[in-house]
């Protein structure tokens, strides 16, 4: 079943104590984020520690009703321009608002999740595939019919091989 609009949007919402993502992709194609991107190529940066949004007040929300919601992203070096102004724009201030973020290098080691793809699970029990073409662009999102017991064990492996992203950017 493929998930989008208002039945997505209550996947994000209403998960009882974890929301959790793999992301796989050097750069992922969002409409919605154009201006901010030509924003960071002309130099402008935001401030992490006095940045707010909907999703960084989300985020403390979720923090203080006991909810986690985190995220490993796999990587290899040199980033990506899309990278540098995600982990800029994204993931330092998600972070300060309670965002477990976490990077997996790859660049000198074998990928310890190769082959797999992007994908959200929400409990431990309910998994969404992300699609997206081979530029980044997302084409849909699918709900596992499958058991969670795959995506549960390349959580573990994701969060074991990873360091947290406030330690992986002061290297």
């Amino acid at each position: 079943m493929l998930l989008d609009g208002d039945e997505w949007r209550a996947m994000l919402r209403e998960f009882q104590s974890e929301a959790w993502r793999l992301e796989t992709l050097p750069q992922y194609l969002v409409p919605q984020e154009s201006g901010e991107l030509e924003a960071f190529r002309a130099g402008k940066r935001i401030d992490p520690h006095t940045y707010s949004s909907a999703y960084t007040e989300d985020l403390k929300r979720l923090r203080d009703e006991g909810k986690r919601k985190g995220r490993v992203h796999i990587v290899t070096r040199p980033l990506s321009e899309y990278l540098r102004f995600e982990f800029s724009r994204y993931y330092a201030p998600h972070v300060l608002a309670g965002e477990d973020v976490r990077i997996l290098d790859v660049t000198d080691r074998e990928n310890p999740l190769s082959g797999v793809r992007d994908f959200w699970m929400f409990d431990h029990s309910t998994v969404v595939l992300m699609h997206y073409e081979n530029d980044g662009t997302q084409i849909s999102r699918e709900l596992y019919e499958g058991e969670p017991a795959d995506f549960i064990e390349y959580q573990r492996i994701a969060i074991t091989e990873s360091i947290p992203f406030l330690e992986y950017v002061k290297e």
